[in-house]
């Protein structure tokens, strides 16, 4: 899943990204209202973490724009900014949620949990394919009930084709949804990524197919 975080505050801005990095979320960041609306024009998010007080455009234009080129993706309101006026305008422009500085790094995370659950997958928390079923919140995978172990990436790898199902999806189109701006890309990560979840999800008869030249398209195997 991946997150823009929109703050000018660098020390916040560092301390939120290393959080949700943490997490296992992709953050990139934006300083300033028009380096985000420039962002957001371009690249898709699951989640945006929006201040008010921003240089060049502030947080309530940056909203405006957004919901007026059809984005309905959730957006985290965070700012100093206390006035029931501000909290409204915000509300009313399209915002998803409101959390006010300062505050504390468990409840925005559990935030950012139910914001990214209610966005994805019609609200649905729980992905399901054939025998294999993911908790989106959680971070959980299973086979036929029984717990499978998977690493961040692997988690993030399965979760993007699942939410893709029957769909090609390609390097990067993964890429972007596992690693921030920031964050270097090995030439051959997504194809490790994938080996290693083909290994654990053949026996119960889930496939990663490769396209050749296209991608990857995540199927049930005929056998299942």
């Amino acid at each position: 899943m991946r997150i823009l975080i929109v703050e000018d505050d660098p020390v916040l801005a560092d301390g939120l990204t290393r959080s949700l990095r943490a997490a296992d979320y992709a953050v990139d960041c934006a300083n300033d209202g028009a380096a985000a609306d420039h962002v957001l024009a371009a690249q898709h998010y699951d989640l945006m973490i929006l201040d008010l007080g921003l240089p060049k455009l502030d947080g309530f234009e940056v909203l405006r724009r957004l919901r007026r080129r059809g984005s309905r993706v959730p957006v985290l309101v965070l700012t100093a900014r206390d006035a029931l006026d501000d909290r409204v305008k915000g509300l009313d422009l399209g915002a998803d949620d409101y959390l006010t500085k300062p505050f504390d790094l468990p409840e925005l995370e559990a935030r950012v949990r139910a914001l990214i659950r209610r966005g994805q997958s019609g609200g649905a928390s729980v992905l399901t394919h054939g025998a294999l079923a993911l908790d989106t919140a959680g971070r959980r995978a299973t086979l036929n009930g029984e717990p499978i172990e998977l690493s961040a990436r692997e988690l993030g790898v399965l979760e993007v084709l699942m939410l893709r199902s029957g769909r090609v999806v390609n390097k990067e189109q993964l890429a972007e949804q596992l690693y921030g701006w920031d964050e270097e890309v090995g030439a051959n990560a997504i194809e490790v990524y994938v080996h290693r979840l083909r290994r654990k999800l053949e026996p119960a008869g889930v496939t990663i197919r490769t396209i050749r030249g296209l991608g990857y398209l995540l199927e049930k195997s005929p056998h299942a």
